[in-house]
């Protein structure tokens, strides 16, 4: 759930409360949760420091803010890190730090009281459940500021006067941690950067590549088409949805596709293509004896995939002779939904991991788009710049490599497009960050094909142990129909010599 307080309001409550950058996660909303004493510390108890906003009918946004934790111990507690604040006044930025003049009653606790700050009470927010009416909660609370230094601000300056408000919210605060994974500042000028290293990479020009091929493997849902549909938007500059993408009980994705990505500005393709395909499902989707095919370059554009049919050499559509360094795949992006991870069934895992064992044999290298994370941490979904500092998705990170069997810095966070109808320039940033390493990955690859001559002989064996499968098809087949023949020759034989010994035991 997004949040009303801005980014810009953060930094000044961060300096506030001070001791550097901070998160807020958002923990109780009275829209949201409804506006219940009981729900509130439910909710907000235990939690440490806290901010709690409040937003009225006529613009003002102010509220309070305590280091301590909130635990309906019924009694005050003394906090002299506490202060009240506003934010806005009838819509206007008026920024004014209220700070507490006598600590020792900082904030009243007990289980039938919202947030309640000062021993006047100078803000207590709500003592009852509140309805809403129309698009506002009449609160029975009140603002009767003694203890804490309002500097010559009248109470009617703060709050109108009233307490009708249109939401009040209780953050989390929390020293922001350091970056489990750098980048550099997201900006637009970081933005433009990495446009324009995916613009303008080169495969490897030694092997004459024109485009990078990145396979798309995952679950139904996981957001294996809507990746594609977020980095098309990209490029053409608004939110598209080329790709059929959505939550459906089967996969909505039936063909196998070699997406181009094109730019607003030229309508020639960049130099990758992403392959879309079919989700995984317990019992249908992609099959592992598949996937060979596909990275070899057999399977053509636009194959309609049949779960009763598995892909082969038999199939119409097959490409004979792909060429082993323009057609073939060269990584393969595992797309899994972040936010399902531990409840991911367990025979669509042993379907994954039997298709690694064969890529990992051919030797194409993978890595992870990690989706949703937004839905994974609200801090992260208040905030997608901060990402890399969220210890929820760092730990998922960890678990997703160890599950997966691949390095940490192969596993990349994404948000991909989904509701939104305009670009978002984090959203952007976070996508393009995992494709620029996807891109670098493929290159990896491409070197093996110049370091590594036995490359080339692995994939050969792999298509000549195809080969020799179909060989021994036809072979078993060739065998099984001549012994039939030789058993029809021979049934019809013995029924001839009997046929004749009647005969000629009728002519005795």
């Amino acid at each position: 759930m997004a949040t009303l307080l801005s980014k810009q309001e953060k930094v000044q409550l961060e300096q506030w409360i001070g001791d550097g950058a901070k998160s807020f996660e958002l923990m109780y909303s009275i829209k949201r949760d409804g506006c219940n004493p009981a729900t509130f510390h439910q909710l907000c108890n235990n939690k440490g420091p806290t901010v709690t906003v409040l937003y009225n009918k006529n613009g003002s946004v102010f509220g309070g803010y305590t280091s301590v934790s909130w635990k309906s111990c019924g009694k005050y507690q003394t906090d002299h890190n506490a202060f009240l604040f506003r934010l806005r006044y009838n819509g206007q930025t008026k920024l004014t730090k209220f700070p507490l003049m006598d600590g020792s009653n900082s904030i009243y606790d007990a289980v039938g009281y919202g947030p309640c700050f000062g021993s006047g009470y100078d803000l207590l927010t709500f003592s009852a459940i509140a309805n809403k009416s129309g698009d506002c909660f009449a609160l029975n609370g009140d603002m009767l500021i003694s203890t804490f230094d309002t500097r010559g601000v009248q109470t009617h300056e703060i709050n109108n006067g009233h307490m009708n408000i249109m939401e009040l919210e209780v953050f989390k605060v929390s020293e922001l941690v350091e970056s489990w994974r750098s980048t550099l500042e997201w900006n637009h000028e970081l933005l433009e950067t990495l446009k324009d290293e995916v613009q303008n990479f080169v495969p490897l020009k030694e092997l004459n590549i024109s485009q990078t091929k990145i396979l798309l493997v995952g679950p139904v849902g996981a957001g294996k088409s809507s990746f594609f549909n977020t980095i098309s938007s990209i490029f053409r500059g608004h939110v598209t949805s080329q790709a059929c993408s959505g939550s459906a009980e089967h996969s909505l994705t039936t063909k196998y596709r070699m997406y181009q990505v094109r730019s607003a500005a030229s309508s020639k393709p960049l130099p990758f293509r992403l392959c879309d395909t079919m989700g995984l499902e317990e019992s249908q989707g992609l099959d592992a004896s598949e996937i060979s095919y596909i990275i070899d370059g057999n399977v053509p554009d636009g194959y309609q995939f049949n779960p009763s049919v598995p892909f082969s050499q038999e199939t119409p559509g097959y490409i004979n002779n792909p060429s082993v360094k323009e057609d073939m795949i060269h990584c393969v992006a595992y797309v899994l939904d972040g936010s399902t991870i531990d409840i991911l069934q367990e025979k669509t895992l042993e379907r994954l991991k039997a298709m690694q064992t064969k890529i990992n044999q051919i030797g194409v290298p993978q890595v992870v788009l990690l989706t949703k994370v937004d839905k994974v941490c609200r801090s992260v979904e208040e905030d997608l710049s901060i990402v890399f500092k969220s210890g929820l998705i760092s730990d998922l990170v960890d678990k997703v490599s160890q599950v997966m069997g691949l390095p940490r810095g192969h596993v990349l966070p994404l948000k991909n497009y989904e509701r939104e109808l305009e670009l978002d320039i984090n959203v952007n940033i976070l996508a393009l960050l995992a494709l620029r390493q996807i891109l670098r990955c493929s290159q990896d690859f491409m070197f093996n094909f110049l370091d590594n001559p036995d490359t080339n002989i692995v994939i050969s064996l792999n298509r000549d142990k195809k080969e020799l499968d179909v060989r021994d098809q036809y072979y078993y087949r060739f065998i099984f129909c001549f012994v039939l023949v030789i058993a029809v020759a021979a049934a019809v034989i013995s029924n001839l010599t009997d046929y004749y010994s009647f005969c000629f035991l009728g002519g005795i």
